[in-house]
């Protein structure tokens, strides 16, 4: 079992930036995507950005062209990236841990607030 710690939440205006950090307790990018997920009050827990074993990236529509999601192998440490920060990017942000398409491990989840 992998441990995922997430890290760099917090309250940030609108236009902002933020870079989430999500600490692996070892070195697993060789062998699982790893992806944010987020989820806001009353809704549903959605994929945002995903970043696969051979590099390649997808985002939410919501999302793309703000976040950008990127990995440390040395650090066993993913990132993401978030600029011009909308109101509506607020909700709990989750690191999650993925082999064959399949979740493995889920951080504990950071929240991230967007208000002036």
């Amino acid at each position: 079992q992998v441990q995922l710690v997430e890290s760099g939440g917090g309250l940030v205006q609108p236009g902002g930036s933020l870079r989430l950090s999500c600490a692996a307790s070892r070195n697993i990018f060789s062998i699982y995507a790893m992806a944010w997920y987020r989820q806001a009050p009353g809704a549903q827990r959605e994929l945002v950005a995903i970043i696969t074993t051979g590099d390649n990236t997808d985002y939410a529509d919501s999302v793309q062209g703000r976040f950008t999601i990127s990995r440390d192998n040395a650090q066993n440490t993913v990132y993401l990236q978030m600029n011009n920060l909308k109101a509506e990017d607020t909700a709990v942000y989750y690191c999650n841990a993925k082999r064959g398409g399949t979740s493995v491990s889920w951080g504990q989840g950071t929240q991230v607030t967007v208000s002036s």
